[in-house]
């Protein structure tokens, strides 16, 4: 089955969902890519402190048009704003928090998981994209809960959630959930767990383009 015939949401509207599951005074880690798009929804009465290893802890939205600052910015070197209460620090300080154990979730971007949490991230087999391992490694180890946030599929359709990995892992069993642009999946003990589909979309549907089982 194609994904052509399913409703995909916007990267917009998918990182506005998985803002909705940070609770109030998180601290949170956001990946290079399409989580960094998670800062810009934080819920309304809701305070959330995001970390970039770069060294600011209080990462705010995008600046306004004329308002940016250019020594203000993340891991992925866009430009960003501060929140009240926000830290600088160097990169010693940034990755002791990150491995110490003193972030609540981590958002991460993924060329696959598995069913059994498994998470690559940083290399492929493609030898015209060098690998990046980057502070993956790092926030897995050391962050109780990493949230992954990525298109379903790839563009050739071929399915990015499966049994097993078959690109290098980031970190074994690491994932709690998936935010994809077709559905919501919890990891659990027996593998990948609807959470919520897309509007429009089916479970048939969405399984048809899954490389594992999803349980209802």
């Amino acid at each position: 089955m194609s994904t052509l015939s399913l409703n995909r949401l916007s990267d917009d509207d998918l990182a506005r969902r998985l803002a909705q599951d940070i609770p109030d005074g998180a601290y949170v880690n956001l990946g290079i890519g399409m989580p960094n798009k998670v800062a810009r929804f934080v819920p309304e009465g809701r305070e959330v402190m995001y970390q970039t290893e770069n060294g600011l802890l209080g990462v705010g939205p995008s600046p306004a048009d004329g308002e940016a600052d250019p020594e203000l910015i993340d891991a992925s070197k866009k430009l960003v704003t501060t929140i009240p209460g926000s830290s600088f620090f160097d990169h010693t300080m940034s990755f002791s928090m990150m491995r110490g154990g003193h972030l609540d979730i981590a958002v991460l971007g993924a060329y696959q998981v598995a069913e059994n949490g498994d998470l690559a991230n940083w290399a492929t087999l493609d030898e015209s994209h060098p690998p990046a391992v980057g502070g993956a490694m790092d926030l897995v180890v050391g962050v109780p809960k990493i949230y992954v946030i990525m298109r379903h599929v790839n563009r050739d359709g071929s399915p990015k959630l499966l049994t097993r990995c078959t690109y290098p892992l980031t970190g074994p069993g690491v994932v709690s959930r998936v935010y994809t642009d077709l559905a919501v999946l919890d990891v659990t003990d027996e593998g990948f767990r609807l959470v919520d589909l897309a509007p429009g979309n089916t479970l048939e549907g969405v399984q048809a383009v899954t490389g594992a089982r999803i349980l209802s």
